[in-house]
Formats: C-alpha cells, sequence, structure tokens
C-alpha cells in the first residue's frame, strides 16, 4: 500500500464538514425537543413559588426516599446532558484544549439552562428552580467530562489529528540585512 495517502479524522474535508453539520443538527434537533418538552403548559391544581434557594430541592427530593430522588434528580440532571457531547461534536475540533472546551461547553448550557428557566417560569404551571439549573449544569460537565476526553484521545491516537507541516523556506539566509548609515542634518 505504499503512496496511498490516510485522509485521517473525518477523511476528506468535505466528510468533516458532514460531521460538522450532523453535529449541528443533532444540537438543534435536541434543543428544539427539549425547548418543547419544558416549555409546555402544564395543568396542575396549584403552583409553588419560584424556587430561589439552593439545594432547597434537592433536599426536598432526598427526603422523598431514594428511588422518588434518584427519579428527580435524574429528572433533572438528564435533559440537557447530551449538551456535553454535542456542543463539542458540533464545533469539530479534535484537538482542543480539555479545560477549555469543558469551560465553553459548561457555560454554554448554563445559559441554555438559565434561558430556558427564564422563559419557563412564563409558562402556566411551571416556576423557577435554581436547583434545575443546577442540575442542568451538572449533567452537561459530567457527560462532557466521560465522553469527550476519551473520545479525542482516541481520535488522536488512530493518527488522525495531523500537525501542520512546516512552512518550507523558499530561500536559503544570505547573511546579515544591511544597514544604511544616518545622514546628519545640516546646521
Amino acid at each position: 500500500m505504499w503512496g496511498v495517502q490516510g485522509h485521517g479524522y473525518g477523511g476528506t474535508p468535505a466528510l468533516r464538514y458532514r460531521y460538522r453539520l450532523a453535529g449541528c443538527v443533532l444540537l438543534v434537533l435536541h434543543l428544539l425537543t427539549v425547548g418543547w418538552l419544558a416549555l409546555r403548559p402544564l395543568t396542575v391544581p396549584w403552583v409553588s413559588a419560584a424556587h430561589l434557594e439552593p439545594l432547597a430541592t434537592i433536599r426536598a427530593d432526598l427526603a422523598l426516599g431514594p428511588w422518588e430522588a434518584a427519579r428527580a434528580i435524574g429528572a433533572g440532571v438528564l435533559p440537557l446532558a447530551p449538551l456535553g457531547v454535542l456542543l463539542p461534536w458540533a464545533r469539530g475540533r479534535v484537538a482542543a484544549s480539555p479545560l477549555g472546551s469543558l469551560t465553553r461547553t459548561v457555560f454554554t448550557g448554563a445559559m441554555v439552562s438559565l434561558a430556558l428557566q427564564v422563559v419557563q417560569s412564563g409558562v402556566v404551571g411551571q416556576v423557577l428552580d435554581v436547583d434545575a439549573l443546577l442540575l442542568n449544569v451538572t449533567g452537561v460537565a459530567a457527560v462532557h467530562l466521560a465522553v469527550v476526553p476519551a473520545a479525542r484521545a482516541r481520535l488522536r491516537r488512530r493518527g488522525d489529528v495531523r500537525e501542520p507541516a512546516p512552512l518550507r523556506r523558499e530561500e536559503t539566509p544570505q547573511g546579515v540585512t544591511p544597514t544604511i548609515p544616518r545622514v546628519r542634518i545640516a546646521p
């Protein structure tokens, strides 16, 4: 197989573009689904006030017992958790800083969650809950930490990310650049 060129991660640039496009499409579909589920009106006999005290809802869920707490906390962690993978996938960079990628992903997940919580507070039967925001961000961070670094390392190990080739010098150095002597101003 002498002379056969490997194209690396994603193959040709057109195929890499398709991967990014697929990531963007899945991201938009996920956000539309979460938005639809979070912003539909609920028919409830009563609505409690907004929950603005951090960890109060989580403590109340834990007081209900282990199964009910796992269900309630899981319902807060899971809706935005796929953003931990979809956001870096849509960006399409394999050779990214792990800390920078985590920071960007968690910040974006927090802003999406905050926007959902604020808009959700205007929907009938829905209330603003700080703990839902904390659980959503925890889900995004946990999925990102569990999947993205390992996937990027695997892609780099396969030799999919190539370092850019150093630029070739067209000319050889010819020595010191000549200087022009200063001309004095006449008195």
